[in-house]
């Protein structure tokens, strides 16, 4: 089992939380679509070969974004990540993928 965690404007959330959930992730027993969400504060500065979805080249910029989280068991998380990196507007999405150990 892994914990995913990615962060995403609040323009694309439902998308990406949607696009990972069909890769398989957010499953627990017999509940889906099981996630954690919240609203923060990103910030970033595209470099002069980047192609930001939001701001320009160079300049710093500061966006809101939400922190997601979820569980993914280890067969679906290639693909959970693989849809998350379709889905989501950045060229650069971040995210964390964390093992979890069964206690």
């Amino acid at each position: 089992m892994y914990k995913l965690c990615f962060y995403v404007p609040e323009s694309h959330l439902e998308a990406v939380k949607q696009a990972v959930f069909d890769a398989g992730a957010g499953r627990m027993g017999d509940y889906e679509h099981c996630c954690w969400q919240v609203l923060g504060q990103g910030q970033f500065r595209p470099g002069s070969g980047a192609n930001p979805f939001i701001g320009e080249a160079g300049r710093l910029e500061q966006v809101a974004e939400y922190r997601v989280e979820m569980v993914c068991e280890d067969e679906a998380i290639q693909q959970a990540v693989a849809a998350l990196r379709q889905a989501h507007p950045y060229e650069e999405p971040a995210f964390d993928v964390w093992p979890l150990l069964e206690l």
